[in-house]
Parts: structure tokens; C-alpha cells; sequence
């Protein structure tokens, strides 16, 4: 092919040898001979230039193109370039790897012949398929060195010329069993951060039930009394009811039983003795409800959904946590006699406790320290608040309180997991949110939303 400045010099040549032939016949003088040698200089340096340019062009191209095959060659994926007749026009290292061929071996061979039978048929007629669509992610199998097949997952997409027609097909492909190990290491290390945060949470129940021991004591130490100071009732009525039915055995005279049951007080013993059992079995209740509040405290992985009385909780975590305390802060709590709700009550229970720990510690000092729960419920939810009359959060803290490790408390004091715990609880096993701000009469409000209803 000419190029414009090719033409141009041919044509100042053309024109140049008919002067020169002027020149011959003495049609024309010296002059003209100077001008020929003059253009003859231009267009020889305008050579020379066109020379230097396409030189530098060539350079440039194989420059290019050895990065490009650089590029190929280092690509740890699988690399094929055919046409659209499914023959193959170039492939890379990592394919010549995995299959123990060359790339000149396989150059013009139908793309076929480098899978297992299974998958051959199937690849053939990606040459046709790639006309309408690509194809993503296609699990099929390499032809190895041995006849063995490799898994590999391949995409597949159209080639086109500078002209926009296709001009063939690009097939990409990674090995599945890189995958299958990456897979396989992602998840170890999910499993791994999955259990460093379940003894993270069950390190932090820990520490919450060392501090609420007091107060759990206290709430077992009243029934257990009860049923104690019942028990020696019922032992001294059971010592009259022998003395008495010895008598009846012995067949005494009916004056002599009459006295005896005047004397013992048998009347007013079976009187007691009905009272007396329902006080031990309301007390014994009492301290099988409150063991059970501890397993699902100490558990709540092991617990099911369940309907139970979110008014009943409210009350048992405020119990556990006040009465724990050396000093112990005024609680309001407003809420139903009654709320049901259908869900975890270990994780819920979890939740309270952590916030109601949380008021308590932020007015420690305090003397007229005061903690408000309040409950109750909107369309499908319910929303429990817990505020407080403290200092409240600072501004630039209030978008960190919920992150781990985060805490305002000194050293030894606090973990920084129990609001963390308790988001995680509310929105990922509970279903709800927690959110944290600061009341306008001063303090800070947690409000924890969970629907009415968990969808299991």
C-alpha cells in the first residue's frame, strides 16, 4: 500500500525527470538542473523521515505486543483465543500447564479436543452460543497430561475486528480447585471469627452474672426462706397429727380424743397445713423460675423460640441488677401488667440486663440517680426504653457506643462488649434494633425494638 507522502514524492520525481528531459533535448538551462538536485534533496530527507517514522511504529507495535504476551504469560488463569469456527488461535502458559501441551501443538485444533468427552460436545458449541449471548461461570473439565479430568470454571465471551464483526471467541478460566481451597480457607476463617465472638459474648455473660450474683442471690434467698420457715411448720404439725392418730389407733375413749385434739390444736393444724403447702409450692415455683431465668441468661444459644412475658423479664433483669448493687438507684418502671410475645427470651433477657447495667453504672455517683423503663407496643412491635439521668454520651461517642471494646469506663471497670453484645442480639437474632441518644433533660435513652412475632 502507497502512503500520501509515498505518492507525493513519486509524483515531484515524475515531474522532475520530464524537466530533466528538457534539460537533454537544450530546451532549458543550467538552472534548472540546480532545482532538480534541490527537490531531489527534499524528497530524499522526506524518505528518510517516512523511513525513521515507520521504524519507530514498528518499535512501538513490538513493544506491544511483548507486553502483551508478557501479560498473557504471567495470567494465572486459564487463557484461550479461537475463531469462529471454534479453532484455536493462541493460548497461554497456565492452559499449556494444566493440559502438558504447547501452544504450537494446539494452534488451529478444535477447541473440542482440550476437554474430557463429557464437556467436548458442550465447548464446541460455544462458537455458535457466543453469537446471542456470553457465557459466566460454566463448570467443565480439562483434558490433563495423564487423560484425567481438571475441574475448571470457564467464562466465554465474543472477539471482535476493528470493524465490530465477530471475529471469534475469548475463553477465561480458573482452575476450581484454587477456588475450592480459597472457599475452603474463607471458611475456616469465617468459622474461626464465628467462635472467637460467641466466647467474646459468652466471655461478657460471664462478667454480667458475676455482677448480678448479689442480686440473683437475693431474689432466691426469699422463696428459699419461705419454704424453709414452712418445712418447720409443717414438721412440728406432723409430730401432733402422730401423737393424735396414735390415740384413735389405740382405740381411746371419745372424751379422752376430744381433749387430745383440744390439746394439740388438730382444728386450726389442718387449717395451716393447706395454706402452708401452697406457700411451699408457690416459693419452690418461685426458685424454679428464677433457676430457669439463669439457664436461659447463661444459654440462650440453647433456646428456641417461645412465646413468653416480656413484662415478667423487664422486671426479673431489673431485680437481678439493682438489687447487686451497693448503691441502689431509684427504678420507675412503666409497663403492662402483661406482654407476650412470641421469640428468644434468653437473648432478650441478655439485652435488658446489659442496658439496665449499663443506666445503673452511668449514675453511679449520683445521689438522686433514677433509671426509667418504660414498654409498649406499635402496629407489630414493641419498643422497651431505658434512660437515665447521667451525663449522658458525648456528641463525637454517640456513632461508637455500639462498637466492640468501646467503653468510657476506667480500666477493670468495663469490657466495652456489653452494647456491642446487645446490638448484635437485637438485630441479628432478634430481628429488631438498639438504638442509643441522649434525652433533652439530660442522660441517655437506649431503645430496644423487636417485633411482636419473630419469623423463624
Amino acid at each position: 500500500m502507497t502512503s500520501p507522502g509515498d505518492k507525493a514524492a513519486n509524483d515531484d520525481i515524475g515531474g522532475l525527470m520530464a524537466r530533466v528531459g528538457n534539460i537533454e533535448h537544450g530546451m532549458v538551462d543550467e538552472s534548472a538542473w540546480i532545482e532538480v538536485i534541490q527537490r531531489m534533496d527534499t524528497i530524499y530527507a522526506d524518505i528518510v523521515r517516512y523511513q525513521v517514522e515507520l521504524e519507530e511504529k514498528n518499535a512501538g507495535l513490538e513493544d506491544a505486543h511483548r507486553f502483551i504476551q508478557s501479560v498473557i504469560s504471567s495470567m494465572t488463569d486459564v487463557l484461550i483465543v479461537a475463531d469462529t469456527r471454534g479453532r484455536i488461535q493462541q493460548v497461554n502458559r497456565a492452559l499449556e500447564e494444566l493440559t502438558g501441551r504447547t501452544a504450537s501443538d494446539l494452534t488451529g485444533v478444535a477447541l473440542g479436543t482440550l476437554f474430557t468427552e463429557e464437556y467436548a460436545e458442550q465447548v464446541e458449541d460455544f462458537a455458535e452460543h457466543i453469537r446471542t449471548d456470553v457465557i459466566t461461570d460454566c463448570e467443565v473439565e480439562l483434558r490433563g497430561p495423564d487423560g484425567e479430568g481438571a475441574p475448571i470454571a470457564i467464562n466465554c465471551t465474543p472477539r471482535f475486528d476493528h470493524d465490530g464483526r465477530l471475529s471469534g471467541l475469548v475463553i477465561t478460566g480458573r482452575p476450581l480447585g484454587e477456588l475450592r481451597r480459597a472457599y475452603q480457607d474463607l471458611r475456616e476463617t469465617h468459622d474461626q471469627l464465628k467462635t472467637a465472638q460467641q466466647q467474646l459474648v459468652q466471655s461478657e455473660k460471664m462478667a454480667s452474672l458475676g455482677q448480678l450474683v448479689a442480686g440473683v442471690a437475693h431474689e432466691l434467698n426469699n422463696p428459699i426462706s419461705f419454704v424453709f420457715g414452712n418445712m418447720h411448720a409443717l414438721k412440728r404439725y406432723e409430730k401432733r397429727l402422730a401423737e393424735y392418730l396414735g390415740a384413735i389407733h389405740r382405740s381411746a375413749s371419745d372424751k379422752e380424743r376430744e381433749q387430745l385434739r383440744s390439746d394439740l390444736k388438730i382444728d386450726r393444724l389442718l387449717q395451716d397445713i393447706g395454706p402452708l403447702i401452697d406457700g411451699s409450692l408457690e416459693g419452690a415455683e418461685r426458685v424454679g423460675e428464677i433457676v430457669e431465668d439463669l439457664r436461659r441468661f447463661s444459654t440462650p444459644n440453647q433456646q428456641q423460640c417461645s412465646r413468653f412475658d416480656l413484662s415478667r423479664v423487664i422486671n426479673t433483669a431489673a431485680e437481678w441488677v439493682i438489687k447487686a448493687r451497693r448503691e441502689r438507684p431509684e427504678v420507675v418502671i412503666d409497663i403492662p401488667p402483661s406482654l407476650e410475645l412470641y421469640g428468644y427470651e434468653g437473648y432478650v433477657h441478655q439485652i435488658l440486663v446489659n442496658l439496665i447495667q449499663n443506666a445503673a453504672d452511668a449514675i453511679e455517683d449520683y445521689k438522686d440517680g433514677r433509671i426509667a423503663i418504660r414498654a409498649g407496643t406499635q402496629n407489630s412491635t414493641v419498643t422497651v426504653e431505658v434512660s437515665d439521668n447521667g451525663t449522658g454520651i458525648a456528641p463525637d461517642q454517640l456513632l461508637r457506643v455500639f462498637d466492640p471494646f468501646f467503653t468510657t469506663k476506667p480500666v477493670g471497670k468495663g469490657t466495652g462488649l456489653g452494647l456491642y453484645i446487645s446490638y448484635s442480639l437485637a438485630t441479628d437474632q432478634c430481628q429488631g434494633k438498639l438504638e442509643g441518644a441522649n434525652r433533652d433533660e439530660g442522660g441517655a435513652v437506649f431503645t430496644l425494638t423487636v417485633p411482636l412475632e419473630l419469623s423463624e
